[in-house]
């Protein structure tokens, strides 16, 4: 990271923290689809949020300039970074009132850094990256595709991290334009965002994903390999998208905030006792981390069931039949996550037959979909219990009791049998290798070597 950008003083920030701030290299056709996603979502909020962003040079401005003029509509007041261009002081865009533009050094760092920091009450999101280096591309040089340009940073949703790269853009303004700095520190002052609702999350998430896949199909780089990378990179994010949802309505839920992580973990621990194949397990670990976007989690039934003897028949093995269920219906859009879809959709189906959405029952149900259900409940129910001072062996066997209790009209038998001998392991001594998704990675992103947690799980508490 350069020496005095953004990037830079953010990683400096938190390099003794406990916070682990994940960080990845994107294609610049991603950060594209990344920012347009964003910023279209502030066209259709009525949150008029605080917009700080940096361009690198002034050109790339007036490329989006009749673009932020819209954006400025909708916005409170907007600051753009760039080497200055000889034309950008006078585009129309760059008079309104509530649009600033600051003409960096060009030998300053933050003119090699993209920006997009949004700052409002009801949602915050960020795309922070910096190019690479000619040394950073190596023996193979710069590429000669725009869109093969490399950037290495992160995207984010999180209301803590964003305000506080907002706060450190605002200081960098500060040496430029001081009374702007001013007005800026005033406005984002007045802003006290929260982790934004699911309904918001939802649709910024279903707009990101949307983009990216647009993006997939406009690719216009040579077939072969390099058409392959940029494929993976865009996909990449359309997982980290939904990563960061499933992050946000964790950390929303005081009273559980561990739910994904602790899910995970049991499912694995369920498929390995079942001896269930890796490639299964893996499908398994990802429904896990994604669990919790399913609108039935928890909540009485908002969706007519479908009971037509056809569906039944399909819906195991062809997830798009299956009723288009809020929070899961862009997942069933992407095909190489079709089947993951498919195990949170039918999570709240019932072995008796009752359950939604399709009124799957028994075998019909995908074996993990029966798998979430349970460990999901099992793992509920241990958090309610965690703080009411009971003993370990005490909580898991009530929390097992109240979960036998449902075998045979919600839950698979054969699985409560497997959950039983999990909770003797426990009694025994038994660890969950409990751990967050690693976000940055490939494809599949939930590499248990390289994730952490960053505060204490309530399951491994009591294991320990």
């Amino acid at each position: 990271m350069l020496e005095g950008s953004i990037l830079q003083r953010l990683q400096k920030a938190h390099q003794d923290s406990k916070r682990q701030i994940r960080y990845g290299v994107y294609y610049k056709n991603t950060l594209v689809a990344l920012c347009h996603a964003l910023e279209d979502h502030i066209l259709d909020d009525d949150s008029e949020p605080l917009v700080i962003t940096a361009f690198q040079q002034g050109k790339w401005y007036l490329e989006e300039a009749e673009r932020y003029a819209d954006i400025a509509k909708c916005s409170r007041q907007i600051a753009i970074m760039a080497a200055p261009d000889s034309a950008w002081l006078e585009h129309p865009t760059s008079q309104l009132s509530n649009v600033d533009l600051v003409s960096i050094d060009p030998k300053d760092a933050v003119a090699e850094e993209w920006h997009l920091i949004i700052l409002s009450p009801k949602y915050t999101a960020m795309v922070i990256c910096q190019e690479l280096s000619e040394e950073d591309y190596g023996s193979l040089g710069q590429p000669e595709s725009d869109l093969e340009r490399k950037f290495y940073g992160l995207w984010t949703f999180e209301p803590d991290l964003v305000r506080e790269t907002a706060q450190l853009a605002i200081n960098h303004i500060q040496s430029y334009n001081p009374e702007l700095a001013k007005k800026l520190h005033e406005y984002e002052q007045q802003i006290n965002p929260t982790v934004a609702k699911s309904e918001e999350l939802a649709t910024v998430v279903s707009r990101v994903v949307d983009y990216l896949q647009t993006e997939q199909t406009n690719i216009s780089v040579p077939a072969g390999n390099r058409h392959r990378i940029l494929d993976r990179n865009l996909f990449s994010n359309e997982i980290q998208a939904f990563l960061r949802m499933a992050q946000l309505l964790d950390a929303a839920d005081i009273t559980n905030p561990m739910a994904a992580t602790e899910v995970v973990a049991l499912s694995e621990t369920m498929g390995q006792l079942l001896d269930l194949p890796a490639w299964q397990i893996k499908r398994l670990r990802l429904a896990g981390f994604l669990h919790r976007i399913h609108p039935l989690q928890n909540a009485e039934s908002v969706l007519t069931p479908v009971t037509s003897t056809k569906y039944k028949e399909d819906a195991p093995s062809c997830p798009l039949t299956c009723p288009l269920v809020p929070g899961t219906q862009v997942l069933r859009t992407m095909p190489r996550l079709r089947a993951v879809a498919q195990i949170i959709t039918h999570q709240s189906e019932w072995w008796n037959g009752t359950g939604e959405p399709a009124g799957l029952g028994g075998d019909e149900i995908p074996l993990e979909s029966r798998i979430l259900a349970l460990v999901a409940d099992f793992q509920s129910r241990v958090s309610q219990k965690f703080s009411s001072g009971l003993s370990k062996e005490e909580t898991f066997t009530q929390a097992l009791e109240e979960c036998t209790q449902q075998q045979s009209t919600r839950f698979d038998p054969k699985l409560i049998e497997t959950l039983t001998l999990l909770v003797m392991g426990f009694h025994q001594g038994l660890e969950l290798p409990v751990t967050s998704p690693k976000l940055s990675a490939g494809v599949w992103l939930v590499d248990s070597k390289q994730g952490g947690i960053s505060e204490p799980s309530v399951i491994q508490s009591y294991l320990k």
